[in-house]
């Protein structure tokens, strides 16, 4: 089969590799039909060359067909129609009993110290074969998989695999009162339908910030009120501008969709490209050890935030030479309120917004449709953010 894999930073190639098989009764394998380029993905592509290894398959926001299924997984049958979140969990263990799939139990990457395994991203979640292929085995079938109905477009339902989650969850965590306020920082995919999950859930305003021209323009098409950072001699004069809309005291949550690609410490970026240029034997453990994050997004968002607020972050950050220990503090998922998105947890709560009538509008989500062939491309462009690229979505 034809899959995207890494190759260094900065170079991913599609390659023929060995079809998936079943190998364990909880398998399924799936023929892929449309598969997202996450911001996540970039993480791989710029800053955590370290943990990859040529040759390892990309991507973790898949949907498709099931094409074969192993003896335990009694309620998948070929020809299924399914969303596969992005993570990788058993349903049975004590996290996951208690809505945490992200801490599976059963699939914890126990030897990295992190939560459960993840597909297409770094050996310090499992180095799991992902989802920017033509096919897709899917560990612990018996549980992830979600089953969506024949008729509409893969558009409808592929955000399951972690947008729509993810931003479900980063507004869930903020808290945010009953035609109350919130800010959002970042507005790519995440931050973007974060600000749509807020508006269908009852926020009173949405502010959206960022530097990116089209997010912008895109973000305030659907009512959100946006500032660019462009604009702004200093952090100071952004938060002193939201606040004044804010009665003076800031919004009552802020939503840190930025993360580690925060514009920021030019020391920090250094660690990260330094790293990333040395043998692999010393990057992985220099980077382990003394990696930092560009804090700037979450400095912002303490700042900006009412006192008595609620800080959501929903940027993923890995350091672990923080002023706080990020990487821990992300991956054990403790509060502020933070962690990789609970899939499972959310898509009852969703489904009933993908609708015809579309609510969240996710049908012209996408801003791009590319050919898995021209997956370099993709990757090009949506780390430079040219020709309008805020989603893509590839078809094997």
């Amino acid at each position: 089969m034809k899959a995207v894999t890494w190759q260094g930073k900065r170079d991913v190639r599609v390659e023929t590799v060995p079809d998936p098989t079943i190998q364990e009764p909880t398998d399924a394998v799936i023929r892929v039909t449309s598969t997202g380029l996450c911001g996540s993905d970039l993480h791989l592509y710029e800053v955590l060359t370290p943990f990859m290894t040529p040759g390892d398959i990309l991507g973790h926001e898949p949907m498709g067909i099931v094409e074969s299924v192993g003896a335990g997984v009694p309620d998948l049958s070929v020809g299924d129609r399914v969303v596969v979140p992005f993570q990788i969990a058993c349903g049975n263990c004590w996290m996951c009993l208690n809505s945490l799939p992200t801490q599976c139990e059963t699939t914890q990457v126990t030897a990295e110290g992190m939560g459960a395994a993840l597909f297409g991203y770094t050996r310090l979640y499992g180095a799991v074969p992902g989802g920017q292929a033509e096919y897709l085995r899917v560990p612990q079938a018996q549980y992830g998989p979600i089953k969506v109905p024949e008729g509409p477009p893969d558009d409808r339902f592929v955000y399951l695999s972690d947008v729509l989650p993810t931003a479900w969850q980063a507004v869930a965590y903020a808290d945010i009162p009953e035609g109350g306020s919130v800010a959002v920082l970042g507005l790519g995919p995440i931050g973007d339908m974060a600000c749509r999950v807020a508006q269908v859930r009852g926020a009173g305003r949405v502010f959206g910030v960022d530097l990116v021209g089209d997010r912008l323009r895109r973000a305030h098409a659907r009512g959100v009120e946006t500032y660019d950072l462009r604009n702004f001699d200093s952090e100071k004069e952004l938060v002193d501008a939201i606040r004044d809309e804010t009665d003076g005291r800031g919004p009552d949550a802020v939503i840190d969709a930025v993360g580690t690609e925060a514009h920021g410490s030019a020391a920090a970026r250094m660690i990260q490209n330094a790293a990333a240029l040395l043998p692999r034997k010393v990057s992985g453990p220099l980077a382990e050890r003394f990696s930092v994050d560009r804090l700037a997004a979450l400095h912002t968002a303490i700042e900006l935030v009412r006192r008595g607020g609620t800080l959501s972050l929903v940027g993923v950050y890995g350091g672990t030479a923080d002023p706080l220990p990020m990487l821990t503090m992300f991956d054990k998922q403790l509060q502020i309120r933070m962690g990789q998105a609970n899939v499972r947890r959310w898509v009852d709560d969703i489904l009933p917004y993908l609708t015809d009538e579309d609510p969240l509008g996710v049908d012209d989500f996408a801003t791009h449709r590319i050919p898995l062939a021209e997956a370099p491309k993709a990757y090009e462009m949506f780390q430079h953010k040219r020709d309008g690229a805020v989603k893509i979505l590839m078809t094997p």
